[in-house]
C-alpha cells in the first residue's frame, strides 16, 4: 500500500476526542474542520513543562534514500501510548513548494504517520501563508520608504538585505530586478526571493515565546543601512504590530493525531541549514504542558539539528531534553561506507563496517551534551540477519542502547523496544544540557567549539568578507547571540563529498548574515540555496483531482 492508501484505510477520530485525551477543554478549542484545530498559547503550563519528559529524535549524517526521522517520531509516541504513557508528537509543518518538487508529502510514512495528510502537506491551517504575508509586507514598507519624500529614513537601496518570500520552488524568482516602471515604480534594485521556511519569519516565529515576544523579536529585524551606514531595522518602519497582527492565529500550534489516534502538535517549519531546524518553541512547550512524554526531531543529521535545537531552541526556551534517539539505516551506513545508490540494499558487510565510523561521530558529539542516548535502527526487509548483528555489537560496545524499529511496518507496536528503552534512559536523567559554547565567549571560539566538538574537524577559517561582516555585526553588539552555521547537511565537513567521518578539515565560511529577529548569527559555509527548483520531471505533472474532489498523485 502507498502512504495515502495506508491513510486513507483509517478513519481518523474527530479533533475533540484527541483533545479529550489531552484534556483540553472544549472552549480552548479553535475548530478547522473535523481533524484539525488550533491550540490557545494558555494553555502552556511552565510547572507542567517541568515534570514532562522531552525526547529529541535526531539522525545520523543524511543520505539521499532518507533515514526515517519523522516516522520514527511518530511509531515512538504511538508505542509510549501503547504502554500506557501519555505522549505527544511535535515536529515540524512540511513546506509546500516540494510537494509539488521531488520530495512529496512528508507526514511520517506507512503505519506511523500524521493525518490529514493531504490537509499537512497543502495549505494546512494557513500558517505558512501568514509568514509570507507578513515577510511581505515588510518588503512594501521598505520599497515604500525608499520611494517615500516625507518620511523617508535614507535607506540605502543597495544595502538591503530583506528579500520577499513564497512557498513555491521556482527557480525564477531567486535573483530578480525590483521596481522598475520609472519613477512611480521605485528604485530599481537587484533582489529575490527565498522560499517561506527559509523566511527570518519563520525562523522568529518558531524562536517566539508569546504575541509580544513575537512583536519584539519582528521590531528587531535589520533590514539594511541608510547611506550614512546606520543600521535600519523593522521598528523603524513601525512595521512590527501589522506584522504580528497578520501572524496572530499562525503563532497557536495545530493539533491533529497520528494513524493510531494518538495526539500531534505540527506547527513552524524552518530549514535547518540556514535555521534552527526545529518546531516551534510554543509547540513543544504545548506539547510537554499536556502530556508526560513529548517526542520531537530536528532537521537533518545531529551536527546540524540536534546542535541547534539544544544549544539555540533549548536555551532560550529553557527547556532540555531527557533522552536522545539517533536514527540510522543499514542501507545509509553502507552508503556511507561507500556503497553506491544502486548497491545499497545488498548485504555488504565491509561497507557497512566501513560506515560505522560516521555513527560514531554523531555519537561522539551527542555525548558533549551529556544527555541519555538511545540509538535506533529503522529497519528496511533488504537488511540481514548479519547486518543487524554488526551494528548491535557495535552500538552495545560503545555503551549506547540499541532498538529495532519497525514503525513503517507495525506502527507503534513496531517501536515498542525502542520506547521502552527511551522510558530507561529518560528515568536516568538528572541534569539539564551542557551547551557546546556560553554566550559570553566571542563568536570565532564559539565557531571552532561547534567545528571541533561537534563535527571533529580541525578549525574555522574566515573569508576577508566574513572577516570584515562579523567586526560589523560585533560593533553592532551581536556577538552575544549563539551562532546558527549553515553548511552543507550531506557532511560532517563542509565538502558534501566528504561521507562517513572525515577528519583534518577545516570549515570555512564565506559570509556572515544576521538574524537580529530570531536571535542568532548566521556564518555560511559554501553556497545555501533558499529558493529551490523543480525537478528535470517535477511531481505536479502527476498530481491531479477528480470530479469528486479525490486527490491522486500527492504521494
Amino acid at each position: 500500500m502507498t502512504e495515502i492508501q495506508i491513510a486513507q484505510s483509517v478513519t481518523p477520530k474527530h479533533i475533540r476526542e484527541i483533545a479529550d485525551t489531552l484534556r483540553i477543554p472544549e472552549e480552548k478549542l479553535e475548530y478547522y474542520g473535523n481533524d484539525k484545530a488550533k491550540l490557545p498559547l494558555d494553555l502552556i503550563d511552565d510547572q507542567q513543562i517541568k515534570l514532562s519528559k522531552l525526547i529529541l529524535v535526531t539522525a545520523i549524517t543524511p543520505t539521499p534514500p532518507g533515514e526515517g526521522k519523522t516516522t520514527t517520531s511518530i511509531g515512538l509516541a504511538d508505542a509510549l501510548n501503547l504502554l500506557d504513557q501519555k505522549a505527544t508528537v511535535v515536529i515540524r509543518e512540511p513546506s509546500l513548494g516540494p510537494v509539488f518538487g521531488i520530495k512529496g508529502g512528508a507526514a511520517g510514512g506507512g503505519w506511523s504517520q500524521v493525518i490529514p495528510m493531504v490537509d499537512i502537506n497543502l495549505h494546512f491551517t494557513g500558517d505558512f501563508h501568514a509568514i509570507e504575508k507578513a515577510n511581505n509586507l515588510l518588503s512594501a514598507l521598505i520599497e515604500n520608504n525608499i520611494q517615500s519624500k516625507t518620511r523617508n529614513l535614507g535607506i540605502d537601496p543597495r544595502t538591503v538585505i530583506w528579500k520577499r518570500c513564497m512557498d513555491m520552488n521556482d527557480r525564477g524568482l531567486r535573483t530578480i530586478i525590483a521596481a522598475l516602471g520609472g519613477k512611480a515604480g521605485g528604485v530599481p534594485r537587484e533582489t529575490g526571493f527565498n522560499i517561506t521556511a527559509a523566511s527570518e519569519i519563520m525562523a522568529i516565529l518558531c524562536m517566539a515565546s508569546d504575541l509580544e515576544d513575537l512583536k519584539q523579536r519582528c521590531s528587531n529585524i535589520y533590514i539594511g543601512d541608510t547611506w550614512e551606514g546606520t543600521p535600519v531595522f523593522a521598528k523603524d518602519l513601525n512595521a512590527e504590530g501589522a506584522m504580528a497582527v497578520l501572524l496572530k492565529d499562525a503563532m497557536k500550534p495545530n493539533l491533529v493525531q497520528t494513524l493510531e489516534g494518538n495526539p500531534a502538535i505540527i506547527h513552524g517549519g524552518p530549514f535547518a541549514n540556514i535555521a534552527q531546524g526545529t518546531n516551534s518553541i510554543v509547540a513543544t512547550k504545548m506539547g510537554m504542558s499536556l502530556s508526560d512524554y513529548t517526542v520531537t526531531e530536528a532537521g537533518f543529521g545531529s551536527d546540524l539539528g540536534a546542535e541547534k535545537f539544544l544549544n539555540i531552541k533549548c536555551r532560550a526556551a529553557r527547556i532540555s531534553p531527557k533522552a536522545v534517539v539517533v536514527v540510522a539505516t543499514i542501507r545509509a551506513l553502507k552508503y556511507h561506507g561507500g556503497k553506491s545508490l544502486k548497491e545499497i540494499t545488498q548485504e555488504d558487510v565491509h561497507a557497512l563496517i566501513q560506515g560505522l565510523p560516521n555513527l560514531d561521530g554523531h555519537i561522539a558529539s551527542l555525548r558533549s551534551f551529556g544527555i541519555p542516548i538511545v540509538m535506533s535502527i529503522n529497519v528496511f526487509n533488504t537488511d540481514t540477519d548479519t547486518e543487524i548483528q554488526i551494528i548491535r555489537e557495535h552500538c552495545e560496545a560503545l555503551n549506547i542502547p540499541v532498538a529495532l524499529s519497525y514503525g513503517w511496518e507495525k506502527g507503534g507496536a513496531g517501536c515498542v523496544d525502542l520506547a521502552q528503552k527511551v522510558m530507561v534512559a529518560a528515568a536516568s536523567c538528572t541534569e539539564s544540557f551542557l551547551p557546546t559554547y556560553n554566550l559570553e565567549d566571542t563568536v570565532s571560539v564559539k565557531l571552532n567549539k561547534i567545528c571541533q566538538i561537534i563535527y571533529g574537524g580541525d578549525a574555522v577559517v574566515l573569508s576577508d568578507l566574513a572577516k570584515a561582516q562579523l567586526r560589523k555585526y560585533e560593533a553592532m553588539g551581536y556577538g552575544f547571540l549563539p551562532v546558527c552555521m549553515a553548511k552543507t547537511e550531506k557532511s560532517f565537513s563542509d565538502d558534501q563529498k566528504r561521507l562517513g567521518r572525515p577528519k583534518h578539515f577545516n570549515i570555512h565560511i564565506r559570509e556572515f548574515e544576521i538574524a537580529a529577529g530570531a536571535g542568532f548569527i548566521i556564518p555560511i559555509a559554501g553556497n545555501m540555496l533558499r529558493m529551490p527548483g523543480l525537478a528535470a520531471t517535477p511531481a505536479a505533472e502527476r498530481i491531479t483531482i477528480d470530479k469528486d474532489g479525490v486527490i491522486e498523485g500527492l504521494f
